[in-house]
């Protein structure tokens, strides 16, 4: 087992935990710009004071500073409707057309970052392509869930494509900058847009639990920052399509937790789905 497969595979648990807090989130009521906010504070905090004790030297600061944009304002954007269309949408939904990004992700890899793929590891990524629709059957139906479904369905669509942007710039910056620095200006430019955010993505369905809502922002934040940092140590050693298929498939934990906790139902094509997945995995890491 390669060190790449190994960091992968954290990220993929971690991340997982995380998407599922979303959810939580979501099931709450809670504001989603200050659970942005929150969580990409801590995320800034802890990668800044990383920095300070490794003194990692900054090289290509013009590159450093244009990837941290460009990741952070796909990040942000990502979050923020992934958030939102789990208010509209079942969560097995979401968590699934949201990962149809490792599509975009894996054509970039191989055509414009020269992936060399062996035929396991392209029957792994094709298992994993496979089990988003085969998770997406049985959805929800009728008058009230097409009218929501609407409106969740264009956050998704923002979401799949910003989510993507995300990964392909967190490639490069693995392999040209350096990781807590970028970390440190990615999340600090979160913190400051979403900070500006006031009662943007405000629905009537908002409570008024700030320590609960603070709670669960540290919460994701410290998820979050392990995950990512494992995601970059991945990327800088392994090739973006095999890393990013193994850590796309992170919503299978949400929905797991989502079935055990909030009683989503499982149905059968939702089982064989999460075989494609482990398959998937296997396929790609051993």
């Amino acid at each position: 087992m390669t060190d790449w497969y190994t960091y992968a595979l954290a990220a993929f648990f971690l991340m997982g935990t995380q998407s599922f807090l979303y959810k939580v989130s979501a099931e709450r009521g809670c504001h989603t710009g200050w659970i942005t906010f929150f969580f990409m504070a801590t995320v800034a905090c802890l990668s800044s004071i990383m920095w300070l004790i490794q003194r990692e030297p900054v090289t290509s600061f013009g590159l450093l500073l244009f990837l941290s944009f460009l990741n952070s304002l796909s990040f942000l954007v990502a979050t923020l409707t992934h958030i939102e269309s789990l208010k509209y949408l079942p969560a097995t939904t979401v968590y699934s057309v949201t990962r149809m990004n490792l599509v975009i992700v894996t054509v970039f890899s191989v055509f414009f970052l020269k992936d060399q793929l062996s035929a396991r590891q392209i029957a792994g990524i094709l298992c994993a392509i496979g089990a988003i629709p085969v998770l997406t059957r049985g959805l929800n139906k009728g008058k009230e869930a097409t009218s929501r479904g609407r409106q969740g369905f264009i956050y998704l669509t923002v979401c799949l494509f910003a989510s993507a942007l995300a990964s392909i710039s967190s490639k490069y910056a693995a392999m040209y900058v350096s990781k807590i620095a970028f970390l440190t200006l990615v999340y600090t430019m979160g913190t400051i847009v979403s900070a500006g955010l006031g009662n943007r993505f405000r629905t009537t369905t908002v409570n008024n639990d700030h320590r609960g809502t603070f709670v669960l922002g540290l919460t994701i934040g410290v998820l979050n920052f392990a995950g990512y940092f494992a995601f970059l140590k991945a990327l800088s050693f392994g090739p973006l399509s095999l890393v990013a298929s193994i850590v796309s498939m992170h919503f299978v934990v949400a929905i797991v937790l989502s079935i055990l906790i909030y009683h989503e139902r499982l149905t059968a094509a939702r089982a064989f789905g999460f075989v494609l997945t482990i398959l998937s995995i296997a396929l790609i890491g051993f």
